[in-house]
């Protein structure tokens, strides 16, 4: 298991990343009332988004998520859950998952932050 680097599951640095998400989430959200075809392409910028907030908390320096690895920092079921988001970007339940991920993972960073 890969896990935290205290340093970097601080507010000030992971703060940026939700604040991303959330507007990224709107806009998600509006493609896919309006089913304008943007939904997927917004989709995979928000699990880059996610792939790249669990990168960065973790202690391993590797830049880019390892495939088959436990992250310390993600919620129960993370690993299969992305990839079942990974798998049909394009939908809407994939994109209510990814939702809970990102509030699943900043409760349990604010979890750690208190354990270090």
């Amino acid at each position: 298991m890969i896990s935290f680097n205290a340093a970097n599951i601080q507010k000030e640095v992971v703060d940026p990343l939700f604040l991303e998400w959330e507007s990224l989430s709107q806009q998600i959200h509006q493609a896919h009332d309006e089913r304008n075809g943007l939904a997927h392409t917004l989709m995979e910028q928000g699990i880059a988004l996610y792939e790249r907030l669990i990168v960065k908390t973790s202690s391993d320096s590797s830049e880019e998520l390892i495939e088959g690895e436990d992250y310390e920092v993600l919620p129960l079921n993370g690993k299969e859950r992305l990839s079942f988001i990974k798998a049909r970007p394009g939908q809407y339940a994939c994109y209510r998952q990814l939702d809970e991920l990102f509030k699943e993972t900043k409760k349990r960073l604010a979890r750690l932050r208190l354990k270090k």
